[in-house]
Order: C-alpha cells, then structure tokens, then sequence
C-alpha cells in the first residue's frame, strides 16, 4: 500500500532522531545507516542513506552534479521528484544513475538496493586487465571503450559555441565593455529585436558573440537618459542573456545576468518588466534546487501582475510565462497537483493571446517527465504538432521534450528519432544543451550500431 505523506513524514522525522543521537555517540554515516534501516524497515536503502548523511534531496542533487562536473561532463538531468520516486521504489534508476549515487554515498549499488554496473560510473577507468579497444571520431582517438570518455568526446565534438565567445561574456560581467558607439534607445531596441530574432531561429553562436556589445550599448544608454523605458530595456537584455546562458549550462553567469535583470527592472519601476526579470530569477532558483523559493518568487509576481487585469497583450504573455515556469517549479519540488493548478491557469490566460496556448501545452510533457512519468508526458505530446510553434527554437523544443521522454521511457529508438527532427528545426538545441548532449551521449554508449544513433553521430560530427 502506497505511504501516507503524514506516515512518511513521521518515519523522517524518527531517522532524523536516530540520526542525531547515533552521531552524539560518535558513530559513522554506516553505523547510523544501519540503525535507521533496523529501527525503520518500512525505509529503502537509499532513502536512508540519505538521512543517515542528514542531507535534503537538493544537496544530493548538487553533490550528483560536483561529480560529472569533475570529469568534464554536463550535469545529468535528475531533479528531486526523480530521486523521490527512486527512493520510494516507484521507478528504478538506470546504471549510469546507480553508479553515481553510489559514488556520492561512498558504497555499492548493491548496498543502496540498486542495479550495479561497475562501467557505469563517471569515474570510471579502463583496468589493466581489461582489452583496449580504439573508437576513431574524426581525427580523434577514443583510447579504451570508456562510455562516459565516448560520451565527453562526443559532447565536445557537437559544441558550437567557441569556449572563447562564453569566456568573453565572462569577462565583460566582471569588466563591462565600453560601447561601441553612443545610441539612442530606438537603437538599442532595434538590436534588441534582432538579438530576440538570433534566439528564436537557435543562432547562438552569433547571438552570445554580440551579447556583451548588446548589454554595453543598453547600459550607457539607459545611465544617460535615466527614463523608466531605458531601464526596463536594459533589463529586457539581461533576461536574454539569462536565457541564453541557462540553455547552454553556464548557469553561474546566468544567475548573475538575471540578478541585474532584477535590479534594472526595479529601477524602472516598471511591473512587466519586474515580472519578467522575476521569471528569469525563478527559473536559475529551479535549475539549482531551489524549488520552493523558485516557486514562491515566480507566484509572487504573477499576482501582482494579475492585479493590473491584464489589460494588455504584454501584460497576458509575461503572466502565462511566470504561471508555466511556476508550474514546473512546482512540479520539481513534487507538488503534482498545485503545479497542474498552474499549468491549468496559464492555459485559461493563453487563450487571450494568438498562438500561446501551443506553448503553455508543452508544459504538459515537461510537467510529466518530472514527477518521472513518460508514459504520460507522451500521451500529452500526441496532439503537438511542429506546425504549431512559429519558430525554429520552439519546434525544436518539442522534439528534445519528447526524446527526453522517449528516453525515460527506455524507447532508444524513438529517443534518436526526436533529436533528429529537433536537430534539422534547430541544431544548437541538440549540440548546446548540456541534458540533451548528455541524453545523445547515453545513445551513442548504450546504441552505438542503431541507424539513428549514427546519423546523429554524424550530423554531430559534420558540425565539428
């Protein structure tokens, strides 16, 4: 029978007691381990390693990521509604997770009462013992058939954005660039548009090359007119350069970019401008663990938003956008029925607007493939058409939401064939995104021979 959330609360509450009193005695994360697992068999191994390490699911989260990040590799797309169902023993979780939750909590699979492949794990090595094969990609050798080596080659091979145009954003954080020229604020809206264009049609490579020009430019002309417009654009183009940075994965600068959106915005006084940037800020809460404070940011300004009536087209889109990314803020923090709540309300907004309501229905399967339900992510991805969405990014989008279902799913197959289509609509979606190179990567280990899996291998490849 299915746990009562007061009932598992109650069986936290208890570990975190043993916890407690088991470290007073000077006992280790194993010995308190077995305590809570003697004490409260109604637990699964690897919830309580968890609490005998006193840890949230956030802080596995983080510890998860540490690990990838120290071989080179991006972060895997694991949220805590996920670990949550792994824990309960709802879902199971692939070798490529079992492994690196071993590493985090220092022992086996087998001890966490999970599936064990020791070439699972990104720390992984060829042994001495074991036969060297070479794998050529391109003018690269792969020495020994290490997945998670294949895998980093391969995401680097697929890059398109040059380390240094990233570098040099960095730098004009630190050290904003003088502009190039003085402009008006038609100027700097016009660029502005044409950096919006960029994103919508995936030209990033281009896009993040005139960020920093882009973000002097606004800057020097908001400080000299001083008007609530050039403020708010100001903080229009630290959005952009917040969504940019986050689909790439250099989520530090983001994060900085969306703290001076919501400054820029606050001095404008403007309030779509201070809900945008609070979507932005919200978004960089979700993507490092901090769902509920995300969630809470994101609410908070749709209702002052919804206080205005939404009496404008402006003032109905920045809404629906905050009610999406609250909804799987929600969702990420394991409230399933508040975040379709969400989801439900940002649908009744979008059909104010022409074309919003496709957009909004994508959340369905973004919502699903969270709280770890693929089944039911496909189901709600049937009607969504490509035809629907009116740029290149957004039909890319939908293909690289299905193949992340698809491959949860466990249908390679299917998971090769949506990345593919992603791919022809918009190619940096499949070569940018840390999740779905990390996704392309798995396929490339698990499915080297697949037809789809090597046409992907090689518009990859051919884009190097």
């Amino acid at each position: 029978m299915a746990m009562s959330r007061a009932r598992r609360a109650e069986l936290q509450r208890r570990a975190q007691e043993i916890r407690i009193a088991r470290q007073r005695r000077g006992e280790d994360v194993a010995l308190v381990a077995e305590a809570i697992r003697r004490e409260i068999p109604d637990l699964l191994p690897l919830e309580v390693r968890r609490l005998a390490n006193g840890w949230s699911r956030p802080q596995v989260l983080a510890e998860i990521a540490r690990l990838y990040e120290a071989e080179g590799l991006p972060a895997p797309g694991v949220n805590s509604a996920q670990l949550c169902r792994w824990e309960h023993g709802e879902v199971t979780p692939n070798d490529e997770h079992a492994a690196a939750l071993a590493k985090v909590y220092g022992v086996s699979p087998k001890e966490l009462g999970l599936p064990s492949n020791p070439w699972a794990t990104p720390a992984r090595r060829p042994s001495a013992g074991r036969r060297r094969a070479t794998t050529v990609t391109r003018d690269r050798e792969i020495e020994g058939d290490d997945p998670m080596r294949r895998r980093t080659l391969l995401a680097a091979a697929g890059l398109s954005i040059p380390w240094s145009l990233l570098q040099r954003f960095d730098d004009a954080l630190a050290l904003p660039a003088e502009p190039e020229r003085a402009e008006g604020l038609s100027d700097v809206r016009q660029r502005l548009q044409e950096a919006r264009r960029q994103y919508d049609v995936s030209a990033l490579p281009t896009l993040v090359a005139g960020l920093p020009g882009l973000l002097a430019m606004a800057k020097a002309c908001a400080e000299k007119a001083d008007t609530q417009e050039g403020w708010a654009v100001l903080a229009s183009c630290y959005n952009l350069s917040t969504d940019v940075l986050n689909k790439v994965g250099k989520k530090d600068s983001a994060t900085i970019t969306a703290d001076r959106g919501v400054i820029y915005a606050q001095r404008s006084g403007d309030a779509v401008a201070m809900a945008a940037s609070a979507r932005a800020m919200g978004m960089m809460l979700r993507g490092f663990g901090r769902n509920e404070l995300a969630a809470q940011t994101l609410m908070r300004a749709a209702g002052r938003l919804d206080a205005l009536g939404l009496r404008t087209a402006r003032e109905a889109d920045v809404y629906v956008r905050l009610m999406c990314a609250a909804a799987y803020a929600t969702c990420s923090g394991g409230d399933r029925e508040r975040a379709f709540e969400q989801i439900a309300e940002a649908e009744r907004a979008a059909r104010r607007l022409a074309g919003a309501l496709p957009f909004v229905k994508s959340f369905h399967i973004t919502l699903h493939t969270a709280l770890g339900d693929p089944g039911a992510a496909l189901h709600a991805g049937r009607p969504l058409r490509e035809e629907m969405y009116p740029t290149p990014e957004r039909r890319a989008r939908l293909h690289t939401n299905l193949a992340v279902a698809w491959w949860l799913q466990g249908e390679p197959e299917q998971t090769a064939g949506a990345l593919l289509s992603a791919y022809r609509h918009a190619p940096s979606e499949v070569r940018d995104r840390p999740t779905i190179r990390r996704i392309a990567g798995d396929l490339v280990v698990s499915r080297p021979r697949m037809s789809g899996v090597q046409e992907l291998v090689k518009v990859l490849e051919r884009a190097s």
